[in-house]
């Protein structure tokens, strides 16, 4: 297939996600009222936990301000909707160029990449209340927190994100032991260090209170320790496989 090909292939995929993607936007607003209950819930639930202890409450700033939150929250949902579809076809654009063999470790990573990723978008969406009872919970005697909802709007989306993408770095270490650049002794090695640059990374990705820290590391260093359980599988069955194939010194060679 030549370039032009390609480019016409390319554009017909773009064209047919972004009419897919309009269609979902359309359909998040008609359900927008729902959509903003499932965001701003976490926050109800951590001002139910603070109690009358901080006064806080939320606002929309500028008179365009309520348009912008519909579409946002639209925008955002249509992107988590039609995240299978536009998935498939980058992956389906790419699929003619690969070979057998990395099709079928592509077809796993899918599998297995979509679950982890609801999962880790799952617990962060189950951490945020007690990590905004906490932030919040700094606010002085004195003043009052005042929520603007475009930002509170921003900080669920980064932290659903990188729980979400955290949960798929176990899966990459296991798919680059299955294409042989990561041997298992090598997470041995470096097992240590790793623990540490998980927990930092947690600090890092989370907000500055130990409850998300630790409510993110936690579920990495057991995903981390399945990827490693399973690269020493993979290797002592790459192992056995090699020997089995292996000429003997005294033994002629089928070729």
């Amino acid at each position: 297939m030549v370039l032009a090909d390609h480019l016409r292939e390319l554009r017909a995929r773009l064209s047919r996600v972004a009419l897919v993607f309009v269609l979902a936007m359309v359909l998040a607003l008609v359900f927008y009222k729902p959509l903003l209950d499932l965001v701003w819930a976490p926050y109800q639930y951590a001002r139910d936990l603070l109690g009358e202890g901080v006064a806080t409450d939320a606002y929309i700033a500028g008179a365009t301000g309520p348009l912008l939150v519909q579409f946002r929250v639209a925008a955002v949902a249509a992107i988590v909707v039609t995240a299978p579809y536009w998935l498939y076809q980058m992956w389906a654009f790419v699929l003619p160029g690969l070979k057998p063999s990395e099709v079928k470790w592509s077809r796993l990573f899918a599998a297995i990449a979509g679950p982890l990723f609801v999962a880790g978008v799952a617990l962060g969406y189950y951490v945020l209340p007690r990590a905004l009872e906490i932030l919040i919970g700094f606010t002085p005697d004195s003043m009052q927190n005042l929520i603007e909802f475009g930002e509170y709007f921003s900080f669920v989306t980064r932290i659903l994100l990188v729980f979400g993408v955290a949960f798929e770095l176990p899966l990459f270490v296991v798919m680059l032991n299955l294409a042989g650049v990561l041997p298992a002794t090598a997470l041995r090695k470096y097992r240590a260090w790793i623990v540490m640059a998980i927990f930092a990374f947690a600090a890092v990705a989370t907000p500055p209170d130990p409850f998300s820290m630790v409510s993110l590391a936690i579920p990495l260093l057991f995903l981390f320790f399945a990827a490693e359980v399973i690269a020493r599988i993979n290797d002592r069955i790459r192992r056995r496989k090699a020997e089995g194939t292996a000429v003997a010194d005294d033994e002629a060679s089928p070729l």
